[in-house]
């Protein structure tokens, strides 16, 4: 009988280490063809922006950026203890995650700059997901800082554009618009220079007529 029982565990004990197996190797391969599905799309996407398609480009930006979300556990660590358990990613896996959400923020940030009507709180949007990500990245640093100086943000933008100058000393597109960030400070400045100069100039008129007053009544 004693036998028969250490049969049965074992035989429980291998079934359920099978069972494991399984799961383990059965999440692998749907992260992996996630992750494959996101690479597909950002692949279409690619090729509809080199061919001037841009709205169907961003479509498979967002689809890709879909499929990953639901491997990220940034995203989903304000809803955990709901639903599946997410898997455990391996370091080529996250890497990968990591860099194709890269790519289909930046490529994103670069359609809505190619439409007629630019959406630039969007491309600011996009572009700071990319410095979330990879601090540094030139083209979001760009990006980042045309979006922030069209919003009106000009001592950001300058920030922005500076770092990217750090890199690309010599892009000319960066100069370009590192000078535009830097004349509209200029501009700021002197507005509000002139703002205060007035504000001192009526202060000092009123001091001045305050004191003729006094002046009249003792005589």
């Amino acid at each position: 009988m004693a036998d028969d029982r250490e049969r049965s565990d074992d035989t429980t004990e291998q079934a359920t280490a099978s069972c494991s197996d399984s799961q383990t190797g059965s999440a692998t391969v749907s992260v992996d063809s996630q992750l494959q599905q996101a690479v597909r799309l950002k692949t279409e996407g690619n090729t509809f922006y080199r061919d001037k398609n841009i709205r169907s480009a961003i479509g498979r930006y967002h689809r890709a950026l879909i499929v990953l979300r639901g491997l990220d556990s940034k995203l989903t660590s304000a809803i955990a203890g709901f639903g599946p358990k997410l898997p455990v990613l391996n370091s080529e896996q996250q890497e990968l995650l990591s860099n194709t959400q890269i790519d289909c923020y930046n490529n994103l940030a670069a359609c809505l700059l190619q439409r007629e009507s630019v959406d630039y709180s969007r491309v600011q949007e996009y572009s700071l997901h990319v410095l979330e990500l990879r601090p540094g990245d030139i083209k979001a640093l760009y990006r980042a800082g045309v979006a922030t100086l069209e919003l009106g943000d000009a001592q950001s933008a300058r920030q922005y554009l500076m770092q990217a100058s750090k890199e690309k000393p010599n892009d000319a597109n960066v100069k370009r618009q590192l000078q535009r960030a830097e004349e509209r400070l200029s501009k700021e400045y002197q507005k509000e220079k002139a703002l205060y100069k007035g504000m001192f100039s009526q202060q000092k008129r009123g001091e001045g007529q305050g004191d003729v007053a006094v002046t009249q009544k003792h005589v």
